[in-house]
């Protein structure tokens, strides 16, 4: 199995902590998007969307970050991220769509370099855009978050310690990547009790360490915080 991914895609990053929960080996493959070579024939063979992730595996290319941790959810079940309950699973569904679905889109590095090079947006505004997107959908996954609670309340269940229940979900996989990004732009993160207490436990178990920029071969500096 071979995972075609750059250190700093918070797409490839949801692959990899999903891939490091369930302590799947893999073959890194390191595309640089900065430097265009998405855009090669070699990964654009395998990739006609020309992104990243692509997970390689039995002859298959594999694109689209959510799809492969189904995937792997599918064929490598334990542990679970998603619940075995059709509502639940729906719910942690939701919690990932919005994240991967409404704040992804537009803030990822293809629009914000339309933004400064076809729109001549400068850094100021870009970083602007990228603020007011970003803090709108986890302001909008902490209110989920909140509801969640009460129903969990209600049905006499204990509070979540991750996004939805004691262990890690696909919701997870989604949120803390997109958290690390937020740092990056210096996005305010107050006001955001439940999402930052999610990250917090993932932050602590050693999957999640792992699968950080940080970690990734292709990342500036291995043994230190990527930039």
């Amino acid at each position: 199995m071979k995972l075609h991914n750059y250190f700093r895609s918070s797409a490839s990053y949801r692959v990899r902590i999903a891939l490091a929960l369930k302590e799947l080996p893999y073959e890194y493959i390191a595309v640089h998007l900065v430097k265009g070579e998405q855009r090669a024939p070699a990964h654009a063979a395998i990739s006609p969307d020309r992104l990243v992730p692509v997970l390689e595996v039995d002859g298959h290319f594999l694109p689209q970050s959510m799809a492969i941790i189904e995937y792997l959810d599918e064929r490598h079940p334990a542990p679970a991220l998603l619940p075995t309950d059709a509502m639940a699973r729906a719910q942690v569904r939701a919690l990932a769509q919005l994240i991967a679905c409404e704040v992804h889109p537009v803030t990822n590095l293809r629009v914000l370099k339309y933004l400064t090079t076809e729109l001549r947006h400068d850094e100021a505004e870009k970083n602007a855009w990228y603020h007011h997107w970003c803090r709108q959908g986890l302001e909008a996954f902490e209110r989920q978050l909140e509801l969640l609670a009460r129903q969990r309340e209600r049905d006499g269940l204990a509070a979540s310690r991750h996004c939805f229940g004691d262990a890690p979900t696909l919701a997870d996989c989604c949120l803390v990547p997109q958290i690390y990004n937020a740092r990056r732009f210096e996005v305010p993160l107050d006001g955001l009790p439940r999402a930052m207490a999610a990250v917090q436990a993932c932050e602590a178990l050693p999957a999640f360490q792992k699968a950080h920029p940080s970690q990734c071969p292709d990342a500036p500096d291995a043994a230190g915080p990527a930039p």
